[in-house]
């Protein structure tokens, strides 16, 4: 067990506000209230300290796949968004075969079980044609509940959230189904109408897959999905802050009309996060990333994104302004509590594990902790 530590001097961020000259206490693998006599000081001054990021929505990251490679490829690409500050991550799947989805579901519960991950995310394959984004139309299929149920077995209780397109037939059922077994039921690359979208939250949906990607636009006399989404209290909206995905205004958009409290940042990430330029696979399909953006190379729609929470969270505060009380909100304790992990993560409070990130004056990340441990030691560099 590494040694307690008392982190001193920075401005940390808690649920109540910023303190400065505050101090984190860690002692094992937890946050504690009382420091042990032998306690080290960590003296971080000119520094902030928030708690540890949690990605909802990441497909893979270091040259890895969530969505198709093997175990020792999902667990290099979580210790590679571990290095940018993601201490928490849910491992998304795209739309592929559905006997494929199941078996690689199994093997994704395991690393869940063993703590690698907090579980899985199925994006795909019930999703429109019509906005099928980077998924591959010949796979998508219609929300069948029982299909929709294979999944959710192959998971062992470690599905966390499917994204639907819940106007096609059976998306209703298919909501009901997944509120029924303790899964996140999400609205996204979806055609529905704003009625549509109403009907799906009410049946049970909670979130909407990256808020304006792959969903039909606000219109005044057709207001579409996003209008239901962003006005519903039920709903939390999954963002992609990385300057490519979202119009700075989009982006101010929502967080004015739902509020720092529902919102989530999340990465979309693919392989090429924190990894570099060149050719990948995203799923059955060829991805071309090029100045950090990953398209189709057929089509050229935008495949994912190569973003890191660090890099989301410095963008938040200096780009757009944000309060950096709300982009802690939006990138931990939002999504903790959207997956029911918020007695353990998503805030720096006594009894929760010692997961942070220290970030400089500039808001780059120098410093990340898992349950006590140094990721990356703001003391060496």
């Amino acid at each position: 067990m590494a040694p307690s530590k008392v982190l001193a001097g920075a401005r940390v961020v808690l649920p109540t506000g910023t303190v400065n000259d505050g101090r984190v206490i860690v002692d094992g693998t937890r946050i504690a209230d009382t420091a042990p006599p032998q306690a080290e000081t960590v003296d971080l001054s000119g520094h902030w300290v928030v708690p540890g990021f949690v990605d909802l929505h990441n497909h893979g990251g270091g040259g890895a796949s969530f969505a198709g490679g093997t175990a020792e490829q999902v667990l290099a690409g979580v210790e590679t968004h571990r290095r940018h500050g993601t201490t928490t991550v849910v491992a998304s799947a795209v739309t592929g075969d559905l006997d494929f989805l199941a078996r690689h579901a199994g093997m994704l519960a395991e690393l869940a079980q063993q703590g690698d991950i907090v579980g899985i995310h199925f994006e795909g394959p019930f999703i429109s044609p019509c906005r099928k984004g980077a998924h591959d139309e010949q796979l998508l299929r219609d929300p069948d509940p029982a299909e929709v149920r294979k999944l959710v077995d192959a998971a062992h209780g470690h599905a966390k959230m499917m994204t639907l397109a819940t106007e096609l037939p059976g998306g209703l059922d298919s909501v009901r189904l997944l509120v029924e077994h303790g899964v996140i039921a999400a609205v996204g690359h979806t055609d529905a109408t704003y009625e549509q979208t109403v009907r799906a939250i009410d049946a049970g949906a909670t979130v909407a897959t990256h808020l304006f990607n792959a969903m039909p636009p606000v219109g005044h006399r057709a207001p579409g999905p996003i209008t239901a989404l962003l006005e519903d209290e039920r709903i939390t909206v999954e963002l992609i802050n990385d300057g490519t995905h979202l119009h700075p205004a989009a982006l101010q958009l929502a967080f004015h009309h739902a509020g720092a409290g529902r919102v989530a940042f999340i990465t979309d990430a693919m392989d090429a996060a924190g990894f570099g330029d060149g050719r990948y696979r995203l799923g059955p399909l060829d991805v071309e990333v090029t100045d950090g953006v990953a398209r189709l190379v057929e089509g050229g729609s935008i495949a994912g994104s190569t973003l890191t929470l660090d890099r989301a969270f410095k963008r938040a505060v200096t780009v757009d302004r944000l309060p950096v009380e709300d982009v802690v909100a939006a990138i931990s304790a939002n999504p903790a509590r959207l997956l029911g992990l918020d007695d353990r993560v998503g805030s720096l409070e006594p009894g929760k594990d010692a997961d942070l990130v220290v970030l400089d004056d500039a808001f780059d990340l120098v410093g990340v902790m898992r349950r006590g441990e140094w990721v990356v030691d703001p003391q060496l560099g």
